[in-house]
C-alpha cells in the first residue's frame, strides 16, 4: 500500500494535489530515516569530533521531517498556516543538513547519500508549497 492509496480513502478532500502531497510525505519519511542513519554512522566514524555539527544537523533534520510528515498526513481540519510553517522549517533543515553533509561527502558515503536525500525532500516540500 502507498501513502497516496491511503490518502485517497480519506473522507476529507486533500488540501493539496494528492500525488504531490503523497510524494512529500514519502520523502519526509525517507529523509527522516536517512538522516537518523547518517547521524548514527557519523558517531561510529574515527573522526567523530569533526562530525559533531553534521550529527546535530542530521538529527534536527530528521525531527523536522518526522513532524512535517505527521502534520501533512492529517487531513481533517488541516490548518494551512501550520502546514506551511512545517514545510518551511523542513526545507530549512534539509538545506542545512545537505550543506553540512556535502562537506563530508568525499570521505563518508553516508553523508553523500544523506545530502542527496535531503535535497529530494527539500524539493518535494517546495513542490507542495507551489
Amino acid at each position: 500500500m502507498s501513502v497516496e492509496e491511503i490518502l485517497k480513502t480519506h473522507p476529507q478532500p486533500a488540501a493539496y494535489d494528492l500525488a504531490v502531497l503523497a510524494r512529500c510525505i514519502d520523502e519526509c519519511g525517507r529523509c527522516m530515516a536517512t538522516c537518523t542513519i547518517c547521524a548514527d554512522a557519523c558517531l561510529a566514524e574515527d573522526d567523530v569530533s569533526d562530525l559533531v555539527r553534521c550529527i546535530r544537523l542530521c538529527l534536527d533534520c530528521s525531527d523536522f521531517c518526522a513532524t512535517t510528515m505527521r502534520v501533512l498526513a492529517r487531513q481533517t481540519e488541516a490548518e494551512a498556516t501550520t502546514q506551511r510553517a512545517a514545510l518551511d522549517a523542513c526545507i530549512a533543515a534539509c538545506q542545512a543538513s545537505a550543506a553540512e553533509c556535502d562537506r563530508h561527502a568525499q570521505h563518508h558515503e553516508h553523508c553523500r547519500l544523506c545530502a542527496e536525500e535531503c535535497r529530494r525532500c527539500e524539493s518535494a516540500c517546495k513542490d507542495l508549497l507551489s
